[in-house]
């Protein structure tokens, strides 16, 4: 009967492991983080007297959703020391644009820099209720017991999240062909000492995101503008060389962009989103950190070229 009850548990946790690690990933923004709040949770499950439990989804949902809410609140503290913009760790897409990692294809939708950014902006009860009924259409009355408040506290959690979001989201639908030519014309030209073609190619009030985690040479402030982005860029490729040791084109994030290994040894990731045909906003990131699960699953090389950059 112990074997049973033992199998049972370990049935019904698969079956929902990737929506939680969907939801943990959003809630965090480190896949790391969320591999961690879903094993914490099933750690709880096993402990759990399941017999009492009516709807071990929900259950498991709750559980998961207050370890996230404790992650946030510790980074939290932790983001007012971090050196620079920060950045959340995307997933890398396969082909078709499916994402590679844990979690499930059908929540896996909408995971762009864009989205993951703009939670970062939310607090953590409005990011969760946003969360939990916008993204995993759960009731108001479920999502009151998970966060322990009223039900219209929630409701205008997730109303706040949501005009928060809108409007930092971008506003116009792109044609994925029309998106991936564009960014693969910009990360050409990135590569060139070229202000003129780039400025071209970049909306008047695009964004230069640059994540280096303090541990690689990267932008400390947001780059905005199209002549600044363009200037900053140049004088990169004019510095540090315009052809990088090893390149692969990929999805991060949804968006189109690439992975590199650069002349002094340094691993990068890059994202482009585009609209109305222009670059809007750059994200680069540069924290190891961040990149050593993505230089795995896509193959990236061992070997460094050379030493590696310092702040």
């Amino acid at each position: 009967m112990q074997h049973d009850a033992a199998n049972d548990a370990v049935d019904t946790f698969e079956k929902v492991r990737g929506r939680l690690t969907g939801l943990a990933y959003r809630m965090t923004g480190l896949r790391a983080d969320a591999e961690d709040a879903v094993q914490d949770a099933w750690l709880r499950w096993q402990r759990t007297d399941r017999s009492k439990v009516e709807d071990p989804e929900a259950f498991l949902s709750t559980v998961v959703t207050r370890l996230c809410l404790d992650r946030l609140r510790r980074r939290r503290r932790e983001q007012a020391a971090y050196d620079g913009p920060w950045l959340p760790e995307p997933l890398l897409g396969a082909a078709g644009g499916a994402p590679a990692g844990p979690v499930e294809e059908t929540l896996a939708s909408d995971i762009s820099f864009a989205l993951m950014l703009a939670l970062e902006r939310l607090s953590p009860l409005e990011r969760a209720a946003f969360l939990l009924h916008d993204v995993f259409d759960m009731g108001f009355g479920e999502i009151a017991e998970m966060l322990g408040r009223s039900e219209a506290a929630c409701r205008q959690l997730a109303s706040r999240a949501r005009d928060n979001i809108r409007k930092a989201r971008p506003r116009f639908s792109v044609d994925a062909r029309e998106h991936e030519a564009v960014a693969t014309a910009f990360l050409n030209a990135a590569r060139q000492d070229d202000v003129e073609g780039l400025s071209r190619l970049l909306a008047e009030g695009a964004v230069l995101h640059s994540d280096g985690g303090g541990q690689k040479i990267a932008a400390r402030n947001l780059i905005s503008g199209a002549l600044r982005v363009a200037k900053f860029l140049a004088g990169v490729a004019r510095k540090f060389g315009s052809t990088p040791a090893w390149r692969c084109r990929v999805l991060l994030g949804g968006l189109p962009g690439e992975l590199t290994l650069e002349a002094d040894g340094t691993r990068q990731a890059t994202a482009v989103e585009v609209a109305d045909g222009r670059v809007q906003a750059v994200y680069v990131l540069r924290n190891p950190d961040k990149l050593a699960r993505l230089w795995v699953e896509a193959g990236g090389p061992d070997e460094m070229p050379g030493p590696a950059a310092t702040p």
